[in-house]
């Protein structure tokens, strides 16, 4: 069975290029929860992935996608109902990106898993199961993928969040605010960056912020920096950890790879958070720096995402 199971949206990125001919958009398969665990099965990671798309030529080509990087596919759901949903992205100079999402609770395939058409076997057989926050945007969605971690919970396993902040997906900041600090009670670990760890605490001060994370039951928290690394905080105390040196090309991607080497070392440790060294934690977080700023340095996310020996190289240069 998959030690890392992530549930939430799958879809297709269209990323806007120029070509002699003109703009064009090329697709690749994206979604926070997509790239993380594809990103732990490049590494050598048992991965799977619970969520819905479309019965659709999208649909069919990200299952499709999700099989060649080698994550269990069970636990998807292909839906003749709804439509796979659609993310248009277009980077600036500097790597950062807009984005434009064809998505709406009555056609999108990704709103409308139901609880009981999850596979919770594969939570009953994970080590740690990963969250984000597209799915909370509306039902019934929201209460699937809640109950989901709820479930996982309850049985043991880990649980990892993304907030992921993506403000054109909601209706109402106030009623997504108080949806994603609801959904970080049941985290064991939250990667987040700067500015969503400020609205999840509603703290500017980042010691403060962290600090009133770990005082909710927030095992490991994670605050991804860019170009600047990471910072690491557990109630054993607070790391930071450089970045990577790498040509930036294109962000989109890369927190989520970076997150994907960080789960996946967490895996392969074999350790409870309890148990986790500063050592222990040092690995973590090397390799997914390693991961976001290699992915970083080429255009797409899953595409970008690097093979184990380019992996290796970085971190030994």
């Amino acid at each position: 069975m998959p030690d890392l199971v992530a549930i939430g949206e799958l879809l297709v990125d269209l990323t806007y290029i120029n070509t002699p001919e003109g703009s064009a958009y090329k697709d690749n398969a994206g979604g926070a929860p997509a790239n993380v665990v594809c990103m732990a099965a490049k590494l050598g990671g048992s991965t799977g992935f619970i969520g819905k798309i479309g019965r659709d030529m999208f649909g069919f080509g990200l299952k499709d996608t999700l099989r060649h990087h080698g994550v269990d596919t069970k636990g998807l759901i292909l839906d003749p109902n709804y439509s796979t949903t659609l993310a248009f992205v277009k980077n600036s100079e500097d790597g950062e990106r807009d984005f434009v999402f064809y998505r709406a609770p009555e056609v999108s395939a990704d709103l409308n898993i139901r609880y009981g058409e999850i596979d919770r076997g594969l939570i009953d057989g994970c080590k740690v199961l990963y969250y984000g926050s597209l799915c909370l945007t509306s039902e019934p969605s929201k209460t699937a993928v809640l109950n989901a971690v709820e479930y996982a919970k309850n049985k043991g396993k880990l649980t990892a969040y993304d907030p992921n902040w993506r403000p054109m997906l909601w209706r109402d900041k106030q009623a997504a605010m108080l949806t994603l600090r609801s959904a970080a009670q049941y985290a064991d670990i939250i990667k987040v960056s700067e500015d969503e760890l400020q609205l999840l605490t509603d703290t500017g001060t980042l010691v403060t912020a962290i600090a009133k994370l770990l005082n909710q039951g927030v095992k490991v928290i994670c605050v991804t920096q860019g170009a600047k690394g990471c910072v690491v905080a557990t109630q054993k105390g607070i790391e930071i950890f450089p970045a990577y040196k790498t040509e930036i090309v294109d962000t989109l991607g890369a927190g989520d790879s970076f997150f994907g080497g960080f789960l996946y070392k967490l895996c392969s440790l074999g350790k409870s958070l309890e148990e986790l060294e500063s050592d222990d934690i040092a690995q973590m977080a090397y390799l997914g720096n390693a991961c976001g700023a290699l992915t970083s340095s080429k255009k797409g996310a899953i595409p970008a995402m690097p093979t184990p020996d380019e992996v290796r190289a970085l971190i030994r240069k």
